[in-house]
């Protein structure tokens, strides 16, 4: 059965990441961008990482140009401005496309697990999977669905070794 696990990217920073190195873990997925009006739920992901990573949740972001070109920087740009306007320190993966024939191989599996209202397309930034701690997509969210909305679900996953 195909899993979470078998995918990899690499990070803001240049490096390769093997995600089944977060076995056991819960993870949230999120395609972002800086100059979105969601922007702001870089501040709730964080509040989300901070509150639960001890307990073994991963957050980990996409930065995406494919709606309204609204990440438009280079990896250095994106870093800072996560980091100084939202003092993000979860996971940063280097920009991606989610959408069409350059999709990153990670999207066009989640999509394909967890169809959303527009199938197997994301709809704009700040889409958010959850994925249990056996590697399986559980829970698609909407971008508009902010953070601490998903205090439940996480805690739900977390509760379930």
């Amino acid at each position: 059965m195909d899993t979470f696990y078998q995918f990899s990217a690499t990070t803001l920073q240049g490096q390769p990441f093997d995600f089944s190195s977060l076995q056991g873990k819960a993870v949230l997925i999120v395609n972002t961008a800086s100059q979105c009006g969601l922007t702001p739920q870089y501040e709730g992901l964080q509040a989300l990482h901070q509150k639960y990573a001890e307990q073994g949740l991963v957050i980990i972001g996409f930065p995406c140009n494919q709606f309204g070109k609204q990440e438009p920087g280079s990896p250095e740009q994106i870093q800072q401005g996560c980091l100084i306007n939202y003092g993000v320190d979860f996971t940063m993966m280097e920009k991606i496309d989610v959408n069409g024939e350059h999709a990153h191989p990670l999207y066009t599996y989640l999509k394909a697990q967890l169809p959303g209202l527009l199938g197997q397309r994301i709809k704009w930034n700040f889409s958010k999977f959850l994925i249990n701690r056996a590697g399986q997509p559980i829970k698609r969210y909407a971008p508009i669905t902010k953070p601490n909305k998903l205090n439940k679900d996480i805690e739900a996953v977390l509760a379930n070794p």
